[in-house]
């Protein structure tokens, strides 16, 4: 008996059309949980990372954790690890909603997708019954038709469908895969992954439930886990305005990264922030499954937004869904200049239905404009003006993106790919071919290293610094003392990924609340030591993995801008980002060589050796 897990993996090849079932490595299983950690150990095992990543070689796995499923705070999410196209290195797709729980309640842990199917396909489980199903009455569709389509065919209004939309089909570079229509597995370009495998969607319906250890000692540990999460000031901030007043604490410290990171402060943030979101376009809050905390933002564009519908393309056009949380309102806000809330809300949904990461699509077109305003960029290469604080661009640009019709064609490839044919790299902000977040490191000196070291590429969920930078335990803008508390978070946040459980419930439960419930779930007897190990061992797992798959110590970089382009004024007026005194100490303190390579004494260490 499976405690926890499942105990068994899905595995299906497209090419060969042949689905097999078989048992989870247990062993695997206890050393590196589940989710994130679990999926990159059989990826290593299985996989070359030389690989073309859009090639049937690649595989997508898609792995749920073992408090997925279960009724422990926010335990619906599930990973999408695989090659990235957009960035070569692994990568780690984090989702919520409800898809995560339904696979597990089927009898699985994990997919593991290989092959590519000769021609377009969804994946149909329904507990032991699986079938690869023709999709082509679905091919070309937008998620939301997708799902509904689904739905409708199988005569399954419970099923829980994850898909891509045209970008994922049309392979864009940051294409993502969404499910429950809303929750997104949204960077590095996992969507493309499964568009080049001819992969429509995966639809589950799972009627077994998740079989808990110790059923006492894990109700004990859960109300005393619920309590502290649901009294907790940072749980009920996000209940209450969910990520968006983000954006006021990051542009107050001058760190909210404005016109392609030309500045460090929005003048826009009171048109764009929480509570504007709240005033006008909220309609309510939104759960994931077993969630306490309803961050998700349910909206609705004002009667405003008619003014974008002339150059909406009505296959597209809709009035309300979900979001933007602060990630996309910086990304399609203030990185691109823009304070229409009407233009970015409807911006939101397209890359939503459309099935695309809106950080890369805003930050991919927060480059082109800056490029455009620069002379780089023609009115006659993009076929419009490009313009910060263009709404009507905004709205276009994403369509087009979505489809790789016109100049969105080249916005599909991702800022790295783009500014690099148009010849000025420089552009490009971001790491390792990933669009950075919304996080200026000169505002916080310690997302520098943060981004750098990622292993997905420019990511602030591995370690955000801000909460120790703008509580006065950390001064913001010197290097003192962050790469080693990044390289311990990192380990910190990785191990947590691997549970299923979502990371906003450190805004108010302590790590040492979620152990014991993991350890009465499963069987395993995990305390503090252990787990950060585990999170290490991944960590370390996953840069082997890139390191095979071509990526060096010169990968971990910042934008020259970055390095020495101060801002003029504002609170982070003056400072640079001092990644040179940094990476050292940070590969000193992960235990590597001066080139970035894990010694052999700390893979003997970590059990990889």
């Amino acid at each position: 008996m499976s405690y926890g897990w499942a105990g068994y993996i899905l595995r299906v090849d497209l090419t060969e059309g042949r689905i097999t079932r078989e048992p989870l490595n247990e062993t695997w299983a206890r050393e590196y949980i589940g989710g994130r950690g679990l999926g990159a150990k059989y990826l290593y095992e299985e996989m070359d990372p030389g690989v073309d990543a859009l090639s049937p070689e690649n595989k997508l796995i898609m792995a749920t954790g073992p408090l997925t499923g279960t009724n422990a705070s926010c335990g619906a999410r599930y990973m999408v690890v695989t090659k990235g196209p957009l960035t070569g290195a692994i990568t780690t797709s984090n989702s919520g909603g409800h898809w995560g729980p339904e696979l597990k309640f089927a009898g699985y842990d994990m997919v593991i997708v290989e092959g590519k199917a000769e021609k377009p396909c969804y994946l149909l489980i329904n507990d032991d019954d699986v079938q690869i199903r023709d999709a082509g009455n679905v091919w070309g569709k937008v998620v939301s038709e997708t799902e509904d389509a689904i739905r409708d065919e199988t005569g399954m209004p419970k099923l829980r469908v994850a898909c891509i939309g045209p970008a994922g089909e049309k392979l864009v570079r940051f294409a993502g895969i969404i499910n429950d229509k809303h929750r997104a597995a949204g960077r590095s370009g996992v969507g493309a992954v499964m568009g080049s495998k001819n992969l429509k969607a995966i639809a589950v319906r799972g009627t077994k439930g998740v079989q808990i250890a110790r059923p006492k000692d894990y109700m004990s540990s859960i109300r005393s886990y619920h309590g502290h999460l649901a009294e907790s000031p940072g749980r009920q901030g996000l209940t209450e305005l969910g990520t968006a007043p983000t954006i006021d604490l990051i542009n107050a410290f001058g760190g909210l990264p404005t016109r392609n990171f030309t500045e460090g402060q929005f003048e826009g943030t009171e048109k764009i922030n929480g509570d504007a979101i709240k005033d006008t376009w909220l309609v309510a809050n939104k759960a994931c499954f077993a969630c306490n905390i309803a961050c998700g933002r349910v909206t609705q564009v004002t009667p405003n937004a008619d003014k974008y519908m002339v150059n909406m393309h009505p296959r597209n056009w809709k009035i309300a869904g979900e979001g933007p949380e602060y990630e996309n309102l910086w990304s399609l806000g203030a990185d691109c200049g823009i304070d229409d809330m009407d233009a970015i809300v409807m911006a939101n949904y397209l890359c939503n239905d459309l099935g695309m990461d809106p950080i890369s699509m805003g930050a991919t077109l927060a480059a082109a404009m800056e490029m455009y305003e620069r002379g780089l960029l023609s009115e006659d290469q993009i076929g419009m003006p490009l313009k910060f604080g263009d709404g009507k661009a905004l709205i276009a640009m994403t369509e087009a993106t979505g489809f790789r019709e016109g100049f969105g064609d080249e916005l599909a490839e991702g800022s790295k790919r783009m500014t690099e044919k148009f010849e000025h790299p420089e552009y490009f902000m971001g790491v390792k071919g990933q669009e950075f977040p919304a996080y200026d490191p000169r505002g916080f000196q310690g997302m520098g290293i943060a981004f750098a070291t990622c292993n997905r590429g420019a990511c602030h969920l591995r370690a955000w610094t801000p909460g120790i930078e703008t509580s006065g335990e950390y001064d913001p803008h010197t290097t003192d003392g962050k790469s080693k508390w990044v390289a311990e978070e990192q380990n910190r946040t990785t191990a947590h990924d691997a549970t299923g459980i979502c990371m906003f419930t450190t805004a108010g439960a302590p790590l040492d609340d979620l152990l014991p419930v993991l350890s009465a779930a499963t069987d395993v007897d995990y305390d503090m030591d252990d787990f950060v190990k585990i999170g290490e061992r991944i960590w370390n797992i996953e840069r082997l993995w890139n390191l095979k798959a071509g990526l060096t110590a010169a990968d971990d970089s910042l934008p020259e801008r970055l390095l020495k382009e101060a801002h003029k004024k504002g609170p982070s007026a003056g400072v640079t980002v001092n990644l040179d005194v940094m990476l050292p100490e940070y590969y000193a303190a992960r235990g590597w060589t001066p080139d970035g390579k894990p010694t052999q004494e700390k893979l003997m260490e970590l059990g990889l050796g």
